[in-house]
């Protein structure tokens, strides 16, 4: 079989290229001129080279939300010194969740708290976290999402 194609993605800014051998579970992973490894725990078949999909995912989150709060609060000029996300994600039942719209079964779900550093006032701080709520990425988990695949 050969495995020489033409992709239908140039590479370039906004590509993301993964690899990984079929015999284990680690990824290599190229975005742009930046290396990244994910993995997974040893306990879940993997070597722990890097972090999980799912903390990959959840650091994007907290990057995106840090990064959106700060810029935010820049532009302001309010004294926002430092902002500090910490985030867990985990799978419960629908039944459980009294504001869930799926029905019966099992939603992720993803906690996200964001501590905010520095003399803000209380209506700053509702402010950033309002804004916390509309970065990107956060926007993006968080509205119809379709993913199309093909094999190359």
């Amino acid at each position: 079989m050969d495995n020489s194609y033409t992709s239908r993605f140039s590479d370039g800014p906004g590509v993301v290229i993964v690899r990984g051998a079929a015999s284990g579970l680690a990824q290599s992973i190229a975005a742009g001129k930046h290396q990244l490894n994910a993995d997974e725990p040893i306990e879940a078949g993997g070597t722990d080279t890097g972090p999980s999909p799912y903390d990959l995912l959840l650091a994007a989150l907290g990057s995106c939300t840090s990064m959106t709060v700060s810029l935010y609060a820049r532009r302001k000029q309010w004294p926002l010194q430092e902002v500090a996300i910490r985030l867990r994600h985990f799978r419960t039942y629908t039944a459980d969740c009294a504001t869930c719209e799926t029905g019966h079964g099992m939603m992720d779900k993803i906690e996200r708290e964001i501590v905010l550093t520095g003399p803000l006032t209380e209506e700053q701080r509702a402010r950033l976290l309002e804004i916390a709520n509309k970065c990107p990425l956060h926007r993006t988990l968080t509205s119809e999402i379709r993913i199309e695949s093909w094999l190359g």
